[in-house]
Order: structure tokens, then C-alpha cells, then sequence
């Protein structure tokens, strides 16, 4: 039995990448997607989920690249003072809007592995995100954290905690395959070996993931495929992935958007490449793939329900 979620992430960060959201669903393969719960697209994006019944909302719970919820002397040990935010300000002391989540994973892998974040702080400013959609009335299915950051086990802790606490009964597992992709594809392309290679180091503490979210009474998949592609996804590479799913439940993670003026404002890596993600996870060829493969398509909804 070969079950697949596609879920798209950030959903709310902007009114572009909301729309092409919904269009990955209705007119494509997405069954699932996380919205960020301090997104400047949010509410347009709870608008929209409350319109679409089948399909799957999670929290993307977000620990950088943006601002905390709470004020972010209740998050100390989450934030970093901006240095173009202080020197706008004119002022020598820093004040709230001074302060944002680190950029990019590296800095809070760094903080986590030194024991700098708190833990409680982390539950603290996850359930006020999950607190927030819930209070919109989405019925939050799932979580995951912006750029993984649950794959660090002081981050999944504190953020299991939170999941229990808002009633969530299931989460990202972000640990591949042993092999994502086939050797040829990831030699032909330095950056996805380098990628892989990364994610292969990490996956050492896939079976303690496990552990953890069976102890916490929630559930999981398989783990996640499309990670080692983020930002590179064309037409070859999703023949591949969808071509060669492994045998039980697995979350294919995408980021369908449009390079509008919008995105143009955004703290994102990921521009053209969101344009090329809708074309693919929209054509009919995506579907096909699946049904030809017997691969069966779920959202986070239908996760520990068993295939009839």
C-alpha cells in the first residue's frame, strides 16, 4: 500500500502564493497545506480554507524568518534584534517591532545545540500560532515548523507539548527515504547531492522522532519527500519522486506560489521556482503518475485511517 500526502506549505504568505494554493487543490494534486499564523496574507487565507472542506489545514509554526506572535520580551531566547529595524528607529534602545525571529535554520540549529532555547518559550509562542487558527475556526489537522526546524529534537519537544495542549493529533515527519532520489539525478546536480548528504546526517534521529510523537498520543507519516528538491523541482525530478514512492504513507512537501510584487516583498529564497511548482503539481501528468504507481492520495484528515 502506497499513500501520499501533498502538502503545500506557507499558506498566507502572500495573497499570490494563497491563490495558487487553492489552485494546486482544486484543479491539481495538493491535499493538505500549513498556514502561518504570523503571515501578512493570513486572514485572507483562513477565508479560504473555510471554503475548502477537503482540504487538510495545519499550522506552519514558524521559529524564523518572521516575528513571534507574543511580544517578544515573553520569547527572549526566539528573537534577534534586526539591525535595520533598530537603526530606522533612531533610537539606541530597540523596541518591539525591533525584534524577529534568526534567519534560516543554521543560527537556531546553533542556538538549540548550545541550549539556548527555551523550551517553554518555544510551547509558548507554537500554541499561540496554533491558538490563533483554531480561534478563526480552522480546524488544525497537523503541524510542521518553517524551514524544519522541528527535525532538532529541543525544538520537537517543546512543540509536541504545544500540539498536545491545542488538541493537534499529528505532525511533519521531516526525515526522507534512505534514498529521495536515485543516484544519477543527485550526481547530475551538485547541489542536491550536497542537500541530500545534509539530510542524510540528520536522519539518524528518525527512529527517536518516532518515539517521541507515539509518547505524545499523536501520529505521523513515513516521512517527507521533496525536501532534497526545494526550490529545484521540474518536470524530471517529480517523475521521479512520484514514480518511486516507497510502500506506506508519506507527505511530499511543496511550495506552489506566483513571483508577483508580493513575493518581491517577502524574506524568500523560493521566487520562480513557486511558478514552476503550480505548472507541475496542476498538470495532468502529476496524477496520472500516481495512479499508474497505485499510489493513493490523502490528506493529513485521513492519516491513521486505514485504505479501504
Amino acid at each position: 500500500m502506497r499513500r501520499l500526502i501533498v502538502n503545500a506549505d506557507d499558506f498566507g504568505l502572500t495573497p499570490g502564493v494563497n491563490r495558487a494554493i487553492v489552485e494546486g487543490h482544486e484543479r491539481g494534486i495538493v491535499t493538505s497545506t500549513t498556514l502561518m499564523a504570523n503571515s501578512s496574507a493570513f486572514e485572507e487565507a483562513a477565508k479560504m480554507a473555510a471554503s475548502l472542506p477537503r482540504l487538510s489545514v495545519g499550522c506552519h509554526v514558524m521559529l524564523v524568518d518572521g516575528k513571534p506572535l507574543l511580544n517578544p520580551a515573553q520569547v527572549p531566547t526566539l528573537v534577534v534584534q534586526d539591525p535595520v529595524r533598530v537603526r530606522a528607529t533612531g533610537s539606541g534602545a530597540a523596541d518591539q517591532d525591533c525584534f524577529r525571529f534568526p534567519e534560516g535554520f543554521g543560527r537556531v540549529a546553533s542556538h538549540a545545540l548550545r541550549g539556548r532555547l527555551s523550551a517553554e518559550q518555544i510551547t509558548a509562542e507554537a500554541t499561540a500560532q496554533i491558538r490563533k487558527l483554531q480561534v478563526h475556526g480552522i480546524r488544525v489537522s497537523h503541524l510542521d515548523t518553517h524551514k524544519h526546524t522541528h527535525i532538532l529534537f529541543r525544538v520537537l519537544e517543546p512543540l509536541l507539548r504545544a500540539a498536545q495542549a491545542c488538541g493537534v493529533p499529528a505532525i511533519r515527519n521531516p526525515f526522507p527515504p534512505l534514498r529521495p532520489l536515485g543516484l544519477a539525478h543527485l550526481l547530475r546536480r551538485p547541489r542536491l547531492w550536497k542537500r541530500y548528504s545534509g539530510l542524510k546526517f540528520l536522519r539518524r534521529g528518525a527512529e527517536k522522532f518516532r518515539r517521541a510523537v507515539a509518547a505524545a498520543g499523536m501520529v505521523t507519516t513515513d516521512g517527507t519527500l521533496g525536501m532534497v528538491v526545494t526550490g529545484a523541482l521540474d518536470e524530471r525530478l517529480l517523475k521521479a519522486i512520484l514514480g518511486s514512492i516507497p510502500p506506506g504513507t508519506w507527505e511530499f512537501v511543496c511550495h506552489p506560489g506566483y513571483n508577483d510584487r508580493d513575493l518581491a516583498g517577502v524574506r524568500t529564497r523560493l521566487r520562480e521556482s513557486r511558478a514552476q511548482e503550480l505548472q507541475l503539481l496542476t498538470s495532468p501528468e502529476a496524477r496520472q503518475i500516481l495512479e499508474k504507481n497505485g499510489v493513493e492520495l490523502i490528506s493529513y484528515l485521513d492519516l491513521g485511517v486505514s485504505s479501504q
